[in-house]
């Protein structure tokens, strides 16, 4: 979710200044596959990354003479619904608001051609992230989602969708406190209305549905700085079809370097190592769910899932999300370990090389026990590589750092911000210390 160039010259850093990477091995540089960076704002910076508008809000703030301090937890004072404003905010007299019904086949193609034709993609228009109808069904329902936070804005008298925001609930554990808040997500106004300043007024409007519910907490990411980060993480990105990255020219060899010699050095095991690895299935969703909360436990930010909810986020869906549990040979029945990606394509918009579609891997939620990470991660690289994805990406969040040099991973310069609203916290939380990956 941003608009960074992704185009990359592998090994010699022939690339655009804003996408040099770190200085690091010849072998990182060479995995070094930079991708848009993915955030609630980024597309609209200009309508959305205005401090003062933030400055309104209950945010932690950048500048001390506003940043209210206090012990950690709610910032704004205590409010009931009955508090709660319960006329929509206004617009102006050509638009009306609307709450997409993402069961509904034509509103659920209106919201994916609106993100399809106006969300991220690259500077050079070569590559425009693609969520499939299927993503959004998935990402936008999970167990007691509320239609009306799946906000969008039509014109009056055509009905045409121009602009969508998103909420969703969950549940957050933040230092040890449990809270009930909406993740927010799929911020997108269509390209010829960004003047018109709907951001902040779909923002206004999504946190007063929100808060019609008795919700006062939400959770955020940015590529961009706003006030105020809880906590910054880094993406890493590890090249599975250097080939096919070559001809929609996403990457670039170095002269001094051959496509055999560059395939040769991202070559992984035809199958995975760990014994026992298989896809995940409904019955395992008992011991998956208990699995993956007593990991993220260890974590400051991290979500708290139900069996509902992970049989939801996590069972297998194709073209979705996959899922792997490691069941111990030498006692079945029993999961060790788990591990996981979701996809998000993107389109090749020139049709660069003969090709339409660029396949992401981006790493979700592991578990790693029994199993070193790092040979639990080789094995989801080789899994998404038998998927036919051409780049794994992933976050330096929770142990994600002990895997990533070693597996050849590339360092990006897009850092993710993430944020709470309405939730004061006094420390800045280490990328090792969240736990949380909003798709």
């Amino acid at each position: 979710r941003g608009t960074r160039r992704v185009r990359v010259r592998v090994a010699s850093y022939e690339m655009a200044d804003d996408e040099r990477p770190a200085p690091d091995s010849l072998e990182q540089r060479e995995a070094a596959i930079f991708e848009a960076e993915r955030s609630m704002s980024s597309l609209h910076v200009a309508e959305v990354a205005d401090h003062k508008f933030w400055e309104t809000q209950p945010v932690g703030q950048l500048k001390p003479e506003l940043d209210k301090r206090g012990p950690e937890g709610p910032i704004d004072d205590p409010m009931t619904v009955a508090d709660v404003r319960q006329e929509g905010y206004a617009l102006p007299d050509s638009f009306e608001w609307c709450s997409c019904d993402m069961n509904d086949a034509k509103t659920n193609e209106e919201v994916y051609e609106l993100l399809d034709k106006n969300y991220v993609e690259d500077d050079d228009a070569m590559f425009r992230f693609c969520y499939s109808k299927e993503f959004l069904r998935w990402a936008l329902q999970p167990p007691g989602y509320h239609m009306d936070w799946h906000l969008g804005v039509r014109v009056v008298g055509t009905g045409k969708l121009v602009a969508f925001i998103s909420g969703v609930p969950a549940r957050m554990v933040v230092n040890g406190k449990e809270i009930d808040l909406a993740e927010i997500n799929f911020l997108c106004i269509h390209k010829k209305l960004r003047a018109k300043r709907l951001a902040p007024m779909l923002i206004r409007e999504i946190t007063r549905r929100v808060n019609l519910r008795g919700i006062w907490q939400a959770a955020y990411t940015a590529g961009v700085v706003l006030p105020k980060p809880i906590g910054t993480a880094r993406y890493w990105h590890r090249s599975l079809n250097v080939k096919k990255l070559v001809e929609i020219g996403f990457t670039h060899l170095h002269a001094r370097t051959t496509m055999s010699r560059t395939i040769k050095l991202f070559k992984l095991e035809p199958k995975p190592a760990t014994p026992g690895i298989r896809p995940m299935v409904d019955a395992d969703v008992p011991k998956v769910t208990a699995l993956v909360n007593a990991y993220l436990r260890k974590f400051a930010v991290a979500p708290h899932f139900t069996e509902e909810e992970v049989k939801h986020h996590l069972s297998v869906r194709e073209g979705v999300v996959y899922s792997y549990v490691v069941e111990d040979p030498d006692a079945p029945g029993s999961i060790t370990d788990f591990v996981s990606f979701y996809s998000l394509p993107s389109t090749v918009i020139q049709g660069q090389g003969g090709h339409d579609t660029l396949r992401a891997a981006y790493s979700y939620y592991n578990v790693p026990a029994k199993t070193d990470i790092k040979q639990l991660m080789e094995d989801a690289l080789i899994l998404a590589k038998s998927k036919d994805f051409d780049v794994f990406n992933a976050l330096d969040l929770m142990e994600n750092a002990r895997f990533l040099k070693d597996l050849k991973f590339g360092i990006g310069d897009g850092n993710l911000r993430y944020y709470l609203y309405n939730w004061r916290l006094n420390d800045v939380v280490e990328p090792s210390q969240i736990g949380l990956v909003l798709t």
